[in-house]
């Protein structure tokens, strides 16, 4: 089992202890998240997050409990929290009690109090909106009382509330509280514990709790929360006691299970068998490999809208990408064992092509897919045959061939004729994608009529990956078509050698047109006579995809010149430090951010395809493994020190010390580490 512990040289200061987050998610699109020492500091946190239309429409409900215990005439104060009391910041310092921290897939802090010991665990039930605390307390002393305030709220996951909108109908039987929120109705929240009485709890509500991430995004950062109750728990003398604590999303009038002092510990056990089956089912014996492969399983959850696996984009706030499912597709679960996610997630976004584009995203509101991506499509071709690499029997084949061909036939010859988005294949048989205000490369963003990195034109990745589609469906087409009548040369009935011809057509143009002979590498898009000469880390899937058009020598100076201007660490920067339009921090309000997005910040993801690269043109020499594993050592940090415990961010300071920034965790980074990880590097190791 992958354990990450943590002790109070850890969290010396309250500063210290939040920059350091957990998160936990139940595969259904819902999650949990804090901070190493338990205090909130970002709308997106708290011990319930539940999707209400998995994996979209995701709302807080259960922010979290604040303990605390009375001895004699002595109160040990557990609650860890920043509010901003007129107008000045107040820290409530609980982490002073706390001696230790560990996340293993579940969430476990040790708090020392006097005589008392009070383990809390904190997990959530799999494809359940159920989170559940389990407390194990060792007395030693005299009698003692837990208070627990338990912070209740009905919002989407990234607002906040104030006191007129937290209103809830309430009721009381037994051990359970139910909540309904006024807003919607139609879902109740169900607060159970497994022994204690419940009083009224003066203030009702918690307000202003200040979240530092937000303030520093120069946002107000504060957020109100309903804690109409109060439940007394006693502790005798020289006793252990085990308490239950369960909090769920249910629709209204539907109905519950009791709750008793195991229960909690119940799902604590179910969550750590599952996490154990993860590792059985990768089968790897490499601990950085395991690393990768309980952070993998973040990422994948069901969706209603198919009945299927999908991936989510990043934690904590985005939903399913295509682009960025298809690039994190392969480590997430091909590398890891799980078949059954890989076909469904195929089928997943199958499903959705449209006028032969793969979605670009799915909106958190549950409204229809948005497609302005040129990308995905092409990617999708990419994680197919990664599949039939991974899987080949005869009935993978007939998977791929009845399910997924089809579809594939339909983005070539969409991109080939025309479609959205003017993406379209040109005279010299290159992809030009891009019109207008339209940003559909991943390096996207937009902000009313300003466009940071306009790239309209034939992007370089672009057209990498249509080569490589071109050549997929050259190796598909001599399998799936051998026995087709196409001699009347239908668009929907190609033959391999039809796919042959077009990918030698495409690779002479690539050639001709990509290669900057100044710099030794590749133009980041060409637009008829003009070229744009950012130097970016697009061009590193020239080297990296499966098919690729350069010779060894062109290939070995891109990936030089890479790593020599872009390489930062846990990333790849977006664009070279030595160019005046370069920012190195990502920070501040949205434009400041959005100014640096694709500009400097370096991104995790691209580690995964400049590993490849670098070991590829290398020939996996031994000296070129170390210096790969050299390259991972901050990567190898960042999981354990900064950002999401036991996960990759979404991107990085392009300057050092490269702080991590966006999402928490994010699909793509992990994915792509764990595949070039476990493809490049771990079969070329010493085997014990």
């Amino acid at each position: 089992m992958i354990t990450y512990d943590y002790y109070p040289d850890s969290f010396q200061t309250f500063q210290d202890g939040i920059v350091r987050e957990w998160a936990l998610t139940n595969g259904i699109g819902g999650y949990a998240g804090s901070s190493l020492i338990g205090a909130h500091n970002r709308t997106h946190q708290g011990y319930l997050i539940a999707s209400l239309h998995s994996p979209t429409e995701r709302y807080l409900v259960f922010s979290k409990v604040n303990e605390a215990f009375f001895c004699g005439d002595k109160t040990y104060d557990l609650e860890t929290s920043q509010h901003l009391k007129n107008g000045k910041t107040v820290y409530t310092n609980g982490q002073e009690y706390l001696t230790s921290f560990s996340y293993d897939g579940s969430v476990h802090y040790t708090y020392q109090c006097g005589n008392l010991t009070m383990k809390k665990h904190i997990s959530l039930k799999p494809d359940e909106n159920v989170c559940a605390i389990s407390y194990e307390i060792e007395n030693t002393g005299e009698e003692a009382t837990l208070s627990l305030v338990p912070l209740f709220n009905f919002r989407e996951h990234s607002d906040s509330s104030t006191l007129d909108t937290l209103k809830f109908e309430m009721s009381i039987l037994g051990n359970s509280l139910c909540l309904i929120p006024e807003t919607r109705p139609e879902y109740s929240i169900l607060f159970q514990v497994s022994d204690g009485t419940f009083t009224d709890h003066t203030p009702v509500y918690d307000k202003n709790m200040q979240l530092q991430i937000e303030v520093d995004l120069e946002t107000a950062g504060l957020d109100t929360h309903y804690c109409p109750y109060e439940i007394t728990v006693s502790i005798p003398a020289k006793s252990t006691k085990r308490l239950s604590l369960l909090c769920s999303l249910l629709p209204s009038g539907g109905t519950f299970s009791d709750i008793t002092e195991e229960t909690s510990f119940d799902i604590l056990a179910e969550r750590l068998a599952y996490t154990k089956k993860l590792y059985e089912t990768a089968g790897f014996s490499d601990t950085f490999a395991n690393r990768l492969v309980l952070a993998s399983d973040q990422f994948l959850s069901y969706r209603s809208s198919t009945g299927l696996k999908t991936v989510l984009a990043g934690l904590p706030w985005f939903t399913d990408w295509g682009r960025d499912t298809m690039i994190a597709y392969t480590g997430l679960v091909l590398c890891t064992g799980r078949k059954k996610e890989a076909k469904e997630i195929l089928l997943t976004f199958a499903r959705y092509v449209h006028h032969g584009i793969v979605p670009n995203m799915f909106p958190d509101d549950n409204t229809p897919p948005l497609y302005n991506t040129v990308d995905a499509s092409l990617w999708y071709f990419y994680a197919a045959w990664q599949y039939l690499q991974y899987y080949n029997t005869p009935e993978d084949y007939r998977f791929i061939e009845e399910k997924i061909y089809p579809k594939l036939k339909e983005i070539i010859a969409a991109y080939r004729k025309g479609t959205d988005f003017s993406i379209y294949m040109e005279e010299d048989g290159l992809i030009h994608a891009g019109s207008g205000l339209d940003q559909i490369t991943w390096m996207d963003v937009r902000v009313g009529d300003w466009v940071a990195t306009p790239r309209h034109g034939k992007p370089v990745e672009i057209n990498a990956l249509w080569y490589n589609a071109l050549k997929v469906m050259e190796n598909l087409a001599g399998r799936f078509e051998k026995n087709a009548d196409c001699n009347g040369q239908t668009s929907d009935c190609e033959t391999a050698e039809d796919y042959r011809t077009l990918s030698e057509k495409v690779k002479t143009s690539f050639q001709k047109k990509f290669w900057w002979e100044e710099k030794n590498c590749l133009y980041d898009v060409v637009d008829g006579d003009e070229i744009d000469d950012h130097l970016r880390p697009n061009q590193i899937y020239a080297v990296s995809l499966p098919f690729t058009m350069l010779d060894a020598k062109q290939e070995k100076s891109i990936v030089s010149v890479v790593e020599e201007k872009l390489y930062a660490g846990c990333g790849l920067r977006s664009l070279s430090a030595d160019h005046a339009e370069y920012h190195g921090i990502y920070c501040g309000s949205l434009p400041k951010r959005d100014a640096a997005y694709h500009q400097g910040t370096a991104w995790g993801f691209l580690l995964g395809g400049f590993l490849t690269a670098y070991l590829k043109v290398h020939e996996h020499s031994p000296a070129a493994i170390r210096h790969a594993l050299t390259l991972l050592e901050p990567l190898k940090n960042h999981l354990t020190t900064d950002g999401c415990i036991g996960s990759i961010s979404e991107i990085f300071d392009g300057d050092a010390p490269h702080h991590p920034r966006g999402c928490y965790a994010q699909a793509w980074s992990v994915g792509e580490v764990l595949r070039a990880y476990t493809q490049d590097i771990l079969p070329f190791l010493p085997q014990d």
